[in-house]
């Protein structure tokens, strides 16, 4: 699995500004550092400050659950339960629960491929705070005895989470930063916005409607050997996307180059792969289908489509070349969008 370090740039600037917009409407746009990374939102209303208000509360949701969900800070509700499952049943607040189990249900039908007790396996690789290290054989194989989603153990009733292993820990990194935008869209609908992009740093974005007289938001999807310029632009409408790259987070020792996205099963950095895109109605699926496609490849995620409606993907393989990449889109078959809903892939390369 990885940190979310994924790469997606929006071609309407996220700056801290205010433009009209014809029919009357403005534009506003705020950013809020959170959860590691920059969090932004741009949305079209009548009125500046009903915006400013609503994003406000988009802001403060997110601060909210950056304290529930963080593995960094000790006092979380995140923290409290790694430091405590494995000794006795935790009661966990009901949406995080809620979240933690359709974590788990996301690691049971992609055969592991996503894995919210990655952490320990994170830590020993140096990613958890550093730029990485490697381990042993040995010690990999060590740490893979408290790896497995299958330790965490769900008591629906009483709302409990337990772990059946000492050593056990969930990260959420791989599906927070999407809850948290599918959060922020979910406060903007209830206040009547009708039109906004919301991405968290280079994680995931959600596009609200359209802006004002066009089809959908443009989102420019990056080239996995060069940031500066665009593989693919696609453009949204009432959905999302999530990437999953291997250039943010890597090292290399003795000529090879060894990424923070790893197979949980193996516990070893996955090869042969750039970049994954995942796109759907959700950002917390995306967040999570981003990585767990990553992982899979291009042969077992098209098996997982087959029986997930609703779903594309883009793959960026290595080509020939060290500069040219492979791509490869596949598609649920019933991916037929609903009638508000766009993702269109326009290629560039």
């Amino acid at each position: 699995m990885k940190m979310k370090y994924l790469s997606v740039v929006a071609v309407c600037a996220l700056t801290a500004c205010l433009a009209r917009a014809g029919d009357d409407l403005v534009r506003y746009e705020a950013s809020h550092d959170a959860m590691g990374t920059v969090f932004s939102v741009v949305a079209y209303g009548r009125d500046r400050d009903d915006l400013a208000e609503v994003v406000d509360e988009v802001f403060e949701e997110i601060d909210r659950l950056d304290a529930q969900m963080s593995n960094y800070k000790p006092a979380s509700e995140l923290s409290v339960i790694n430091r405590e499952a494995a000794a006795r049943p935790v009661l966990v607040e009901p949406k995080l629960f809620e979240l933690i189990r359709e974590s788990l249900g996301t690691s049971r039908e992609t055969g592991g491929a996503f894995d919210i007790t990655v952490g320990p396996l994170m830590k020993s690789w140096g990613f958890f705070r550093g730029q990485g290290r490697l381990p042993s054989p040995a010690e990999v194989a060590r740490v893979l005895k408290r790896i497995g989603y299958r330790h965490v153990r769900l008591d629906g009733g009483r709302r409990t989470i337990a772990f059946d292993e000492p050593g056990i820990e969930i990260d959420l990194g791989g599906i927070a930063k999407g809850y948290a935008v599918d959060r922020a869209v979910q406060i903007l609908r209830e206040n009547g916005v009708r039109s906004a992009l919301v991405s968290s740093g280079t994680s995931s974005i959600y596009a609200l409607g359209a802006p004002p007289g066009a089809r959908g938001w443009e989102v420019n999807v990056r080239d996995p050997y060069d940031a500066h310029q665009a593989a693919d632009v696609v453009l949204l409408r009432n959905s999302s996307l999530s990437i999953s790259g291997n250039y943010e987070k890597f090292f290399r020792v003795g000529g090879k180059t060894y990424c923070h996205i790893m197979n949980p099963r193996t516990g070893w950095p996955v090869e042969r792969m750039l970049s994954t895109v995942a796109l759907s109605r959700s950002a917390t699926e995306t967040d999570a289908l981003s990585t767990s496609f990553f992982v899979m490849g291009v042969e077992r995620s098209r098996k997982y489509l087959a029986t997930h409606p609703g779903l594309k993907v883009i793959f960026y393989a290595p080509a020939e070349s060290s500069t040219t990449f492979r791509r490869v889109v596949l598609e649920s078959p019933s991916s037929q969008p609903e009638s508000d809903a766009l993702a269109e892939i326009e290629t560039r390369r």
